[in-house]
């Protein structure tokens, strides 16, 4: 034995004395020379969560924010397939989302994995957002692939996710970012964004904004068979926002994150144009804090769990100096929110997750007969994820119940709901990168408090709105069959149908919240997005999102509405991006579009508002030195200068021009 060890030894000695012999020979080029082998270049399709999800999911991250031009939330909404905004004009309107043509009731809102609640209108105002400090804005519609997330997250049609910017640290223990945004109409928005690492574990970053506009700009819109040429009025607005948020790793499994958002807003209401009288006096207060904490301890690669505790206060103040009388009233709304969910991966190819949410909300208000009504809600969901190299399959099952108490009169009785959903992606054409998907979604919303409780109006009969949702789709990865860098497209076509639908229906005295309505939705989404280098340093970016949309009232064979399209429904919309980066300036053209919408049940020519295309231009340039950016932008939107409409009476402002400068270290 010890003589084969030392032959093995002698082996080696002698392989190393040959091979060293034989690098020092004079005929060898290699020798003392330092070489550099030849690039490889390897192209390999881009594999993106957009194309593989079961179910439609989009997605815009800062690059794409920032390539677009797009300055706030609601805009950059406007590029997702089958996404309805509706925004009653002016930079002081509100602005809500719709995903195929189901309400604004029917899209949650999340902001940082926590949703966004409103308990009394149950719809979110998003332009109470900035863009400023965003990472990503996610829209999915039915079933999500991601399991990992809270109950509210499977309890709505559709959920538009807000991911705000975490900091990172380069080789400085701190980093800057000043944001300022200028523009027709006397608006300006500066922003400050500073983050600090206080340890190797912990840091903290702080977020600030101002935002005022006059809003007064000019307009022409026709009333029946007269023009109104003059300026809007009350559309100023003056907008304060701060976040504080904390991030802290404890260990090497466990995380925590904390979050202090402050709002203040005051603006006015701009109101309809009705009959050649622009007068508006409506004036809306908010003042929205809020204050959530997410914990995750990560066991081991196949186990982790994840805690949220949220409270919310909103109050908000509703003036009117109206000729006859003035009206103030005063709401507030208090919600406190805790949440658990629990990942875990028992197989190779399986994992599921169990998530348990707890919400208690109240709403008061100044009416002399306020009820202050306030809701238990219990959300407990169980959901399964298979994944397989070509094959995916999730599937949930939402358990909901709901208890209201008033303070006076009787509430409405307890509600109890399973709510099923399944979804499935198959990769079909591997080499062709052609993936096809199905969903099914079971999914329904609880009447708002406004809907029970306001006033004479509201009815505690109603029933929660059903909805049904179908898609089935496709994705195509063309990047490695075509000459382009990136080339994707997805197209979904799906069916939706609504049962007990709430609306205010005309009663002998007042009008009344009733369950009167069913609708149908057959419709079509596609995206495109596609890039290509044209030169070292020239790039070529184009997107381009379509929707089809025939959303009819199915309620009443014999009325008169029955198979006309859904009030501020579009039959198609879209919208185009196309961007030239070069080492000059950089070049974007933005192009949104809608048809003809009816602005009533009936579809008849004087309820039918005109369709409309808005187009923009935006130039930017990024300086760069050292560690510091600073990057300069030029918008003009709505080129065409046409005072169009989304909702009726509510012209959007004409041509504008906007600069934004930001500031980097």
């Amino acid at each position: 034995m010890t003589c084969q060890i030392g032959k093995g030894v002698l082996l080696l000695l002698l392989c190393s004395i040959s091979m060293g012999t034989y690098a020092q020979q004079p005929n060898d080029t290699l020798a003392g020379q330092l070489h550099q082998l030849p690039e490889v270049s390897v192209r390999a399709p881009r594999v993106m969560p957009a194309l593989t999800a079961t179910a439609p999911l989009q997605q815009l991250r800062r690059t794409a924010l920032e390539r677009l031009g797009v300055t706030a939330v609601a805009d950059a909404v406007r590029h997702f397939a089958g996404v309805s905004v509706k925004d009653y004009g002016g930079i002081g309107g509100l602005k809500t989302v719709s995903v195929r043509s189901l309400g604004a009731q029917h899209t949650a809102v999340s902001y940082d994995g926590v949703a966004v609640s409103d308990v009394q209108s149950g719809q979110v105002d998003i332009s109470r957002f900035s863009l400023d400090n965003v990472s990503a804005l996610t829209l999915t519609i039915g079933q999500n692939d991601d399991i990992y997330r809270t109950a509210r997250m499977f309890a709505a049609a559709g959920v538009l996710n807000i991911e705000t910017q975490q900091p990172a640290f380069d080789r400085l223990p701190f980093s800057l970012a000043v944001h300022l945004k200028a523009g027709s109409f006397g608006y300006v928005n500066p922003s400050l964004m500073l983050a600090q690492r206080v340890s190797r574990r912990v840091s903290l970053s702080a977020y600030a904004d101002y935002l005022r506009a006059d809003g007064n700009y000019p307009f022409k819109l026709w009333n029946g068979n007269k023009l109104i040429d003059a300026r809007r009025n009350n559309s100023d607005i003056d907008t304060w926002r701060a976040e504080l948020n904390l991030f802290a790793d404890l260990s090497d499994r466990q995380t925590l994150k904390a979050k202090l958002y402050l709002f203040d807003s005051g603006r006015g209401l701009p109101g309809s144009v009705i009959y050649d009288n622009p007068y508006a006096a409506e004036r809306l207060y908010d003042r929205n804090y809020f204050a959530q904490l997410s914990y995750e301890h990560r066991f081991s690669a196949r186990w982790k769990l994840k805690a949220a505790g949220k409270f919310n206060y909103t109050w908000n103040r509703d003036y009117n100096d109206q000729s006859s009388g003035i009206t103030d009233n005063r709401f507030r709304q208090r919600e406190g929110y805790l949440s658990a969910v629990l990942w875990g991966a028992p197989a190779t190819h399986l994992s599921f997750s169990l998530a348990q949410d707890v919400a208690y909300n109240t709403l008061s208000n100044t009416f002399p007969n306020c009820r202050f009504p306030r809701r238990l809600t219990s959300l407990t969901v169980l959901v399964g994820h298979y994944r397989l190299s070509r094959f995916t399959a999730t599937a949930s099952l939402l358990n909901t119940y709901i208890t209201e108490r008033v303070r006076t009169g009787a509430a409405v009785p307890d509600r109890r709901r399973l709510s099923p959903a399944v979804s499935l992606s198959w990769l079909a054409l591997p080499r062709a990168g052609v993936r096809l998907r199905a969903s099914y979604q079971d999914i329904f919303r609880t009447p708002t408090f406004n809907d029970l409780y306001f006033l004479s109006s509201g009815s505690r009969n109603l029933r929660p709105e059903t909805t049904r949702q179908f898609n089935v789709g496709a994705t195509w990865n063309a990047s490695a069959l075509l000459p382009a860098d990136l080339f994707t497209l997805s197209v979904d076509g799906y069916y939706n149908q609504v049962k007990d639908k709430i609306v205010a229906v005309p009663t002998l005295f007042v009008w009344q919240m009733m369950n009167v309505g069913e609708v149908q939705t057959f419709g079509i989404d596609a995206n495109l997005n596609a890039q290509w280098q044209l030169a070292s340093r020239y790039r070529l970016y184009l997107t381009g999102a379509y929707s089809f949309m025939r959303a009819i009232d199915t309620t009443d064979p014999e009325s008169k509405t029955w198979h006309n399209q859904i009030v501020y429904t579009p039959r198609h919309s879209g919208s185009a991006s196309l961007t030239i980066e070069n080492p000059y300036v950089n070049l974007t053209y933005n192009l949104t579009y809608a048809s003809a919408r009816y602005t009533m049940a009936q579809n008849l020519p004087e309820n039918r508002i005109a369709p409309y295309t808005d187009h923009g231009i935006s130039l930017s340039h990024t300086f760069r030195w050292k560690r510091q950016s600073l990057r300069v932008q030029l918008d003009a939107l709505n080129l065409g200068g046409k005072n169009y409409e989304i909702i009726r009476f509510y012209p959007m402002a004409g041509r504008n021009y906007k600069i934004s400068i930001n500031y980097k270290l």
